[in-house]
């Protein structure tokens, strides 16, 4: 395999480069009800259910340190209850554990999870 060394990129399509550094290291979107599963991603190895509610997020290729940013979304399972809270821990450079919750402040599994990560991979 060959590696290609750059400071900026740019998409077929686009105006502007972006740099490299502002591309997400690890991206998912997944089901967290019933049998969790990923619908797609970059750089996730899989999901592992904790219970209800919680979920740890596994990644394919490690993070160079703890020191990365990150954003989580979630989306409520009934529209009463609209948008579900969800936090998360940096357990490790290799794993994210997020917590889905109600309006109530209890743990609920939510339909649709979003998680992206930034920084330097290992």
């Amino acid at each position: 395999m060959s590696t290609i060394t750059v400071t900026n990129i740019k998409a077929t399509g686009e105006t502007a480069s972006r740099a490299v550094s502002g591309v997400a290291a690890a991206w998912v979107n997944f089901n967290g009800t019933g049998t969790i599963a990923i619908r797609d991603s970059i750089n996730i190895a899989s999901l592992t259910d904790q219970g209800t509610g919680l979920y740890d997020v596994n990644h394919a290729n490690n993070m160079s340190s703890s020191n990365y940013s990150l954003s989580l979304s979630t989306r409520g399972n009934r529209p009463a209850d609209g948008d579900a809270g969800l936090s998360q821990n940096i357990a490790s450079k290799h794993k994210l554990q997020t917590r889905s919750g109600n309006q109530n402040s209890s743990f609920e599994d939510s339909d649709r999870l979003y998680s992206q990560v930034f920084g330097d991979l290992a």
